[in-house]
């Protein structure tokens, strides 16, 4: 299967520590880190199987930082949150929980097929898993 061209961006307030945990909680790896001014992450692509996603520090006065907003600068709600397939899901969901992320939707099997789960990370950001593709369908 081809990799996706969406790729979910995400931004932190301690970028370096979030790339950190994402990388030991859900298995990222680092694929380029630009370092920014003051200990923060000017910009940040981490991949994961085929998928990637990028991130980087919360800057003030960006063009892109003026149009999103940190969950917890709106109450802690998403306006989106990515959905990753991973074919090791128990494995995957035991790793998550292991290193804080919190649960908020426990693994689960659904009806339409496959196993998934929902939680956020460390900086409350909604992350689902799941080892449903529906790629693969198709």
């Amino acid at each position: 299967m081809k990799a996706s061209a969406i790729i979910p961006c995400l931004a932190y307030k301690d970028a370096p520590a979030a790339i950190e945990w994402l990388c030991n909680a859900f298995g990222f790896e680092k694929h380029l880190i630009v370092p920014g001014e003051d200990d923060t992450i000017a910009h940040a692509e981490l991949t994961l199987g085929n998928i990637m996603i990028m991130t980087g520090s919360m800057q003030n006065g960006t063009e892109f930082s003026k149009l999103i907003k940190h969950p917890s600068d709106i109450g802690g709600f998403q306006t989106q949150s990515p959905y990753i397939v991973i074919e090791e899901i128990d494995d995957h969901y035991a790793r998550a929980k292991a290193a804080g992320a919190k649960i908020v939707i426990d693994l689960k099997a659904e009806d339409y097929g496959g196993k998934n789960y929902s939680c956020y990370d460390l900086e409350g950001h909604l992350w689902n898993f799941g080892s449903y593709d529906p790629l693969e369908k198709q």
